[in-house]
């Protein structure tokens, strides 16, 4: 089966995608626990593959021991270079694109992928790799991990939007605006719903300005979006990680 995409930049770094694995533990951790067979992959692993080891590691210590996570990459010279690593348990590489090679995964992750395509690729990549039931975690990061942003997709449909932030570092949510998934960059403009999302998200963080710490700003900042009506999901105990997950902003919704 030929692989579909193209060779991205590939570049990544340790912990870097730490937020995500966390939230994929959090979101699909009860499918993985009733799957016969818990496959997740990790699409464009990048030119280490590093990420996808914390991936298997951080998902057998929180969700099932006998997980197993395939990473997939285009590039064959990345598919060879990360064969010393498929000597851990349930850890393996293969060649592969947005087709799965082949595979039927209940989890998929896909960071820093779509961000290096054209958007109007982006829903056609959205339905190849939900194709046969996989739950789709897709979205972008800084270098370091620190600002994270990524959507939900069943069935090639994204359900949700989430914006991630180490806290600490965190000097306002005008940051996310440039981390934002591809189905979303260019839409940040007035007039488009996630455009008025992060409008009302730094509003709410400028309201906010405590003498506490950010943990406790930022938990203020997202019961205060609440309470103007935006129809925050999850609860304390995501929003205490530095999360505020909606409902994707599609064209036509309002808070």
């Amino acid at each position: 089966m030929k692989p579909v995409g193209a060779i991205t930049r590939g570049t990544t770094n340790p912990n870097r995608l730490r937020r995500v694995d966390n939230f994929v533990a959090y979101r699909c951790g009860d499918l993985l626990k009733a799957a016969s067979v818990p496959l997740v992959v990790d699409l464009g692993y990048g030119a280490s593959p590093v990420t996808a080891v914390e991936l298997r590691a951080r998902l057998a210590d929180t969700v099932r021991a006998d997980l197993t996570v395939i990473g997939l990459e285009i590039d064959p010279v990345r598919v060879t270079a990360a064969q010393p690593w498929a000597a851990a348990p349930r850890l393996q590489f293969r060649r592969g694109g947005f087709e799965l090679a082949g595979l039927s995964p209940v989890v998929v992750r896909a960071f820093n992928v779509l961000r290096q395509y054209p958007e109007e690729g982006v829903l056609e990549a959205w339905r190849s790799m939900t194709a046969t039931g996989a739950v789709l975690v897709e979205g972008t990061c800084d270098e370091l991990g620190r600002i994270a942003t990524w959507a939900v997709v069943e069935r090639g449909t994204p359900l949700t939007l989430t914006l991630s932030a180490r806290l600490p570092v965190l000097e306002h949510p005008a940051v996310f605006a440039e981390r934002l998934p591809k189905a979303l960059i260019h839409h940040n403009v007035p007039g488009h719903p996630v455009y008025e999302l992060l409008r009302s998200l730094g509003r709410a963080w400028e309201t906010e300005a405590t003498p506490f710490g950010p943990r406790q700003r930022w938990q203020a900042t997202v019961r205060r979006m609440r309470a103007e009506g935006w129809p925050v999901l999850d609860g304390p105990a995501r929003w205490r990680l530095g999360e505020l997950t909606v409902p994707w902003p599609a064209e036509g919704q309002t808070s």
